[in-house]
């Protein structure tokens, strides 16, 4: 099967195309044909060998994390039924950027009719992690939500949920013309993160969405009231905001950490997935790569040009 493969730590140059050995589903695993795959900030920090990863990759090993396509066989202890049935599902960490995959099956999500399959794949990862966050900072109907990153993956969906909770949404984002995806998103204001003073122009608002860390988080947990909430899901900044605690409780802000077991994220990305089939919720497609691209994949995202969410496409129409 054609695959990518990292060979060693280093750019987007170190992902090469390649021919790697057809998988067989084991005892518990499902074979899935590769249709689209997801990639994710995460992941071109582990091709790197820095940033925290939650998987470390060996080279030579072929990343990639998040897949979508059609069971094509199962393994011992697997129900048939599942062949020909379209699912999402991670890999474990790796093993993704490939035509074939061997995953869990008690790992899949099947699914829902209605709902395409590239836009499934979007919400595998980024669909949990928006619906995780929502949950755990509760923004009420008439509260102020600030977004950052909100031109990303993560962000395009928490604005979409905070406004259907009736909150007033507004869209943090690097770059004017990024700030105008939230915006036909159903966000009600937004401030470019990358003018200088971009704080100061935001009115105090009562829950932040920190999906950038560093010197933008910072600036963010200023505006956040008394009785605010701050939660965090990335550092597309390279660092993480790190406000200290006994801040945050002398000005009423709670810093809030959200966590789950697995059984609670499959709730978070069943959630996810059912809202979309059912039209409630849009994942922003920015940008799509072939599988060989994958190296141009990594190199869109680490210049900070893409929006939503990168797909790369295994069998082009």
């Amino acid at each position: 099967m054609r695959a990518v493969w990292l060979r060693e730590f280093g750019g987007p140059e170190v992902l090469v195309p390649g021919e790697a050995p057809d998988p067989v589903a084991g005892e518990g695993q499902a074979l899935v044909e590769v249709e689209f795959v997801n990639i994710t900030f995460v992941e071109t920090q582990m091709r790197s060998g820095s940033g925290p990863a939650p998987v470390k990759l060996e080279p030579p090993v072929i990343p990639g994390n998040g897949v979508g396509g059609v069971v094509t066989a199962v393994g011992a202890g697997v129900d048939g039924a599942l062949v020909g049935r379209r699912v999402v599902s991670g890999t474990g960490g790796a093993g993704g950027y490939a035509e074939k995959a061997a995953v869990d099956a008690a790992a899949l999500f099947e699914v829902p009719d209605g709902l395409a399959l590239d836009d499934a794949v979007a919400l595998l990862a980024d669909g949990r992690t928006a619906a995780m966050m929502l949950d755990a900072a509760g923004p009420r109907p008439g509260e102020r939500v600030l977004v950052e990153a909100a031109a990303g993956g993560v962000g395009t969906l928490l604005v979409q949920l905070a406004n259907a909770r009736r909150a007033t949404v507004v869209a943090a984002a690097g770059g004017a013309h990024k700030a105008e995806v939230p915006m036909r998103l159903g966000a009600d204001e937004a401030a470019d993160y990358r003018e200088p003073g971009w704080a100061e122009k935001v009115a105090a608002v009562d829950v932040v969405f920190d999906g950038v860390g560093g010197d933008v988080a910072r600036a963010a947990f200023t505006l956040l009231r008394s009785g605010g909430r701050m939660v965090s899901f990335g550092l597309a900044s390279g660092e993480w905001a790190s406000i200290p605690a006994d801040e945050a409780a002398g000005r009423g802000v709670a810093l809030v950490r959200p966590t789950a077991g697995p059984e609670r994220l499959r709730e978070f990305t069943l959630s996810a997935l059912q809202e979309a089939a059912a039209g409630r919720l849009r994942p922003v497609i920015g940008q799509r790569f072939p599988l060989d691209g994958a190296a141009d994949a990594h190199r869109a995202i680490e210049s900070r040009s893409t929006v939503g969410k990168t797909l790369l496409e295994v069998r082009p129409s």
